[in-house]
């Protein structure tokens, strides 16, 4: 029974509710990434419009997604959402504004009269899939390297990292090597699924050549991601961590992140077989032209995202690591919200099966037909 669950569970339970929403938008971002795509692998106008047409039906989702993840946050760990969306501000405002762009390009891009022609709404939707990702794969990665900021006794945050006097609340997380690496890797594998996706989900068989420049250009983003993935792995695997030992003292330890994989062993099993689902799924589209990779790498991109949300976070770990003074790092038992709060969520979080069978159903619904030009064409002359 949940009323039974004691405070450090709950805590514990809504870490891992968090890091499963943050993993579903990893996985959703297949969106962004085959945004980034349209002009490498459509050609012609059809194409253009097949490649659209299909993104454009799934497009809320990822939106929805990162809403929701921050939705959790607010509710379940307030002081961390207070922290990060209050002091790194523009890197939230910046990510923020890439999701407005792709919403107002996919309402305008083919509007009669559309004074900006549709070359700058393509150019929007490229810029919510690179630089967008980009910017929240440097924001993960600050889970691991930390942040400039202090907190004082009553909570309140003070961001300190100027550049030629500037104040850049959070944008120096981009700066550091591994967050910029994670972030690179989250916008290629975004590339990867997005490619995916639109194989399984649009007839080809009257575009053959866009069909092989999906599959080239699934295989080229796997490529380019590649040393940045081994890149991000090393570097947890050896990097200094944020220890909180029993006094709650923050110290780095050397291999914190290691040491965690080891002593929770499960973490690691879900770790390579996020991997090793990623790679079939590229494989066997490029090599054994399946239609299915999405399914493969999707789930793989899922168990991945979930392993590093998580591992920062568990075994005496603290984060949301300060760089400028370790006691100010925060864990999940000193940023979260009161028992009462995470109880009530709980309860409520009940309802969370329901509806993801609810988006299961209508997204077979949706996919039940793949995406046909003469239905492209059909849609654009209403």
């Amino acid at each position: 029974m949940i009323s039974n669950l004691d405070y450090a569970t709950l805590q514990q339970l809504w870490w891992i509710i968090c890091s499963i929403v943050g993993a579903l938008f990893l996985f959703l971002t297949f969106v962004q990434g085959g945004q980034t795509l349209l002009w490498q692998v459509a050609k012609t106008d059809l194409e253009k419009s097949l490649v659209v047409t299909s993104l454009g039906r799934k497009w809320e989702m990822p939106f929805t997604t990162l809403v929701l993840f921050g939705g959790a946050l607010f509710a379940a760990f307030p002081k961390f959402y207070a922290t990060s969306f209050g002091g790194a501000y523009w890197v939230w405002i910046l990510i923020l504004f890439s999701f407005i762009i792709q919403a107002v390009s996919y309402e305008y891009r083919k509007k009669p009269n559309n004074f900006l022609g549709s070359t700058v709404y393509e150019l929007f939707l490229f810029i919510n899939g690179s630089v967008g990702i980009l910017l929240i794969g440097a924001a993960i990665g600050t889970f691991y390297t930390g942040s400039n900021f202090t907190l004082d006794l009553y909570n309140r945050v003070t961001w300190d990292y100027t550049l030629l006097g500037i104040n850049l609340r959070g944008l120096e997380a981009a700066f550091s090597l591994f967050n910029l690496s994670l972030g690179i890797f989250l916008v290629f594998n975004a590339r990867i699924l997005g490619a995916l996706y639109l194989l399984s989900n649009i007839d080809l068989s009257s575009t053959p050549d866009l069909e092989s420049r999906l599959r080239k250009g699934a295989w080229n983003s796997f490529l380019i991601a590649l040393p940045f993935l081994l890149y991000v792995f090393i570097c947890i695997l050896f990097m200094k961590g944020f220890n909180v030992d029993d006094a709650g003292v923050v110290s780095q330890v050397p291999s914190k992140y290691l040491s965690n994989l080891l002593a929770m062993p499960y973490f690691l099993i879900l770790l390579l077989t996020g991997i090793i689902l990623v790679l079939y799924g590229v494989l066997s589209s490029y090599f054994k032209k399946s239609n299915k990779g999405i399914w493969f790498s999707g789930l793989g991109t899922i168990l991945t995202g979930f392993v590093v949300l998580c591992l920062p976070a568990f075994n005496n770990t603290a984060f949301y690591p300060s760089k400028l003074d370790l006691q100010s790092s925060l864990t999940i038992f000193n940023a979260s919200s009161s028992m009462f709060t995470l109880t009530t969520m709980t309860y409520v979080a009940l309802g969370i099966p329901i509806v993801l069978a609810y988006v299961v159903y209508v997204w077979k619904l949706m996919d039940s037909k793949k995406l046909t030009a003469e239905e492209v064409t059909e849609e654009e002359s209403y």
